[in-house]
């Protein structure tokens, strides 16, 4: 157990599952933008069909990956099985829900702290 999982093991008195850290990374990333930088990204039609360009690029390389068995998940550690499906079973185009809820999070967060950046003329 590395010393981040030994930290949200504290926090919540046992380790947090891959899915339960998605779904907080996507809340935290909604309260971030929202709430926190107020970029409000989300409400932008522009980062929308941002997000599913880079999304589509995700789910060909993660299906790629996943659906070649270069990367394997332990079944106990994602929704679904271990086998990877094309849909279905905790899956989309291999890919597992869990990876593209952390990869939303990580597009909404690198454009929301790249635009309030932005905003206060931090160039480097």
């Amino acid at each position: 157990c590395g010393p981040r999982l030994r930290l949200v093991s504290s926090l919540w008195g046992r380790l947090m599952t891959y899915t339960e850290l998605a779904v907080v990374g996507v809340a935290f990333s909604i309260c971030l933008d929202l709430f926190l930088l107020r970029t409000v990204l989300l409400r932008r039609k522009a980062f929308w069909v941002s997000y599913l360009i880079v999304l589509l690029f995700q789910l060909i390389v993660n299906g790629i990956l996943t659906g070649r068995r270069v990367v394997t998940y332990n079944p106990a550690d994602v929704l679904g099985g271990g086998s990877p499906q094309f849909i279905g079973d905790g899956r989309f185009v291999y890919a597992p829900v869990e990876d593209l809820l952390f990869g939303f999070a990580l597009v909404v967060q690198s454009l929301a702290w790249w635009v309030w950046w932005g905003r206060r003329g931090v160039q480097r």
